[in-house]
C-alpha cells in the first residue's frame, strides 16, 4: 500500500490514494484502476503501466525496511514440501505482477521455492490465474495436471474463489486481514490459524487431497500442486 500511495503522488499528486480501497487477494491492476476510478481519473489513458513502474521502483525501496519479516511457520513448510516433490509441486499463484512477487520473496530467499506460477501481470481477473499455472506447470515438467488436483493456499476469500470454478481445492490461513471463520464462510476446505505446526498441517493437507485414498507417492496421478 505505501508503494502504491507513492506512486499516486508522485504522478498524480494525490496523497493517500488508497485510504478507501481494500486490497487484499486482488490483483496490482485491478487496484491501481480501483483507485484511479475512486479519484475520478481515467484507466484508459496510458497511466496505469507509468503507475505500476513507480509502484515497483517505491517497492523497492520499501523492501529495505528492517522490520519486514515472514508469516510464522511458512519456512519450514515450504521446507518439508519442497522435499516431497513426488507427491507436491509448489507453484505461486498471486495477484502481484510477476517482478512484484518475486521482489518481495527475495529477502526471504523463497524464489527458488516457485519454479513457476501465475501473475497478476498474466491477468487483471484473479479467477483466470489457475489455469495459467497449471499450463506453466505442464510446460516445465512435461506432465499432465488437472486443475481438480491443484490446492490454492492464501489468506483471504479470494483464494477459495479463484479455486472453486475449477474444482480445485483451497485452504485458508488467517495471518492476513481475514479471520478463521470468514475464510471457513468462504469455502475453504480448511483452514489454520497459522502454519506454525508443520507436522498438523501435513497431515491436514493429505487429509483433504487424497481424503481416504491411501497414499500412492510412487504413482504421479497422487501429486498435486499447491
Amino acid at each position: 500500500m505505501r508503494a502504491l500511495d507513492l506512486a499516486f503522488n508522485e504522478l498524480l499528486s494525490i496523497n493517500n490514494a488508497f485510504d478507501k480501497v481494500s486490497m487484499a487477494g486482488k490483483t496490482d491492476l485491478q487496484i491501481v484502476r480501483e483507485g484511479l476510478k475512486i479519484h475520478g481519473i481515467s484507466s484508459d489513458n496510458g497511466i496505469v503501466p507509468k503507475l505500476i513502474a513507480s509502484y515497483i521502483s517505491h517497492l523497492e525501496r520499501q523492501l529495505q525496511n528492517p522490520h519486514k519479516q515472514l508469516k510464522p511457520g511458512i519456512k519450514e513448510v515450504l521446507d518439508t514440501l519442497n522435499t516431497m516433490n513426488n507427491r507436491y509441486a509448489l507453484g505461486l499463484l498471486t495477484g502481484n505482477i510477476e517482478h512484484g512477487a518475486r521482489m518481495k520473496l527475495e529477502p526471504f530467499d523463497l524464489n527458488h521455492y516457485f519454479p513457476f506460477g501465475a501473475f497478476g501481470s498474466d491477468d487483471e481477473d484473479r479467477n483466470k490465474l489457475l489455469p495459467i499455472a497449471a499450463n506453466r506447470f505442464e510446460l516445465i515438467s512435461g506432465r499432465p495436471l488437472q486443475y481438480k488436483d491443484c490446492i490454492v493456499i492464501g489468506d483471504t476469500p479470494r483464494d477459495s474463489q479463484c479455486a472453486k470454478p475449477y474444482g480445485a481445492l483451497s485452504i485458508g490461513v488467517a495471518t492476513g486481514p481475514y479471520s478463521f471463520q470468514a475464510l471457513l464462510q468462504a469455502g475453504a476446505d480448511s483452514v489454520f490459524e497459522t502454519l506454525v505446526d508443520t507436522e498438523f498441517f501435513l497431515r491436514e493437507l493429505d487429509r483433504i487431497s487424497l481424503g481416504n485414498e491411501q497414499l500412492r507417492v510412487d504413482n504421479p496421478k497422487s501429486r498435486r500442486t499447491l
